[in-house]
């Protein structure tokens, strides 16, 4: 089994419909040959959905003619930025190693009864173009050789008979500082229209399936951040307004906290003001989110 003591660190940005086009505009990626890749994904849970109270994923990826068995957990964290438990191994078919399973920890407790009933409830269908970024440095050269892949999924998700578009951007840390996914994510925020995501696409799927979107309670800047961020991905896969009155409202509430200083308060401010009429980010709107999210970042329970 691969990962035995594992732990996935990425940053996840959604992408405004003229993003992908423009990312790959970018002349840094053309220093790096792309994978390409169809990936075919199912995800299980039980009928009633203990999996996913439990925030916890389990899927089956048919890529490059290989069957692979993922889990992975809840994340911590916010802004896009995640840190979570993952376990991935290839299994021999379409079907879950359900002795594997009941081996990880996720499972050695109350939801070891749920294995039996699990069953494919969603699917995400996606081609997904990645690239290799080795030797980047952080701002104060505190780090000078992070190993980041960057990938771009475009496709979509299938659940309960409805459909979203997948477009987004992730970046993994496979090696060095995690302060390289900021530097990293502010260079492309510099000409790419995107924003930070807190949504994994196993949450999308089950939000999408139920038509139910919750949105978190907010106190402190970090969480009025995260309420903000789930918000927009609530509104891009409902197309119900009132979630994107709600993220303008969750922003209104950030640029207003007591406890931003001057600094963060000036990028908290600009967020209600570059955020599109149709809830799309500007080039200003990711600076700015990802430039906040960077100074609040790790303070958040993610879905």
């Amino acid at each position: 089994m691969k990962n035995p003591n594992p732990m996935e660190v990425e940053l996840k940005l959604a992408l405004g419909p003229t993003g992908p086009s423009t990312l790959l505009e970018q002349p840094f990626l053309n220093t790096t040959s792309a994978r390409q890749q169809t990936l075919a994904n199912s995800y299980f849970d039980t009928p009633e959905g203990d999996l996913a109270k439990a925030r916890l994923a389990v899927r089956l990826r048919q890529v490059d003619g290989i069957v692979l068995l993922t889990v992975k957990t809840a994340g911590q964290g916010g802004g896009g930025l995640s840190q979570r438990q993952e376990w991935e191994w290839q299994v021999s078919g379409p079907a879950l190693d359900l002795a594997a399973l009941a081996k990880l920890p996720p499972f050695q407790g109350e939801l070891a009864h749920a294995l039996p009933a699990l069953a494919p409830q969603l699917r995400t269908d996606f081609s997904r173009r990645s690239w290799q970024l080795t030797g980047l440095a952080t701002p104060d050269a505190t780090s000078q050789g992070s190993h980041i892949e960057l990938v771009l999924d475009e496709g979509e998700i299938i659940s309960g008979g409805y459909r979203t578009p997948i477009r987004e951007v992730e970046l993994e840390l496979k090696d060095g500082d995690p302060e390289s996914l900021w530097t990293l994510a502010l260079q492309l925020a510099e000409q790419v229209p995107l924003r930070p995501s807190d949504s994994s696409k196993a949450a999308r799927g089950n939000a999408l399936s139920e038509q139910r979107w919750l949105l978190p309670e907010a106190h402190s800047p970090a969480e009025w951040l995260h309420r903000a961020t789930l918000a927009l991905d609530a509104y891009h896969d409902s197309q119900q307004a009132a979630f994107l009155t709600g993220a303008q409202a969750a922003l209104i509430q950030l640029a207003e906290h007591p406890a931003l200083d001057d600094s963060a308060r000036v990028f908290a401010q600009a967020l209600p003001r570059a955020l599109g009429a149709d809830g799309q980010p500007t080039a200003a709107y990711g600076k700015a989110a990802l430039t906040l999210a960077h100074r609040l970042a790790y303070q958040t329970a993610l879905r």
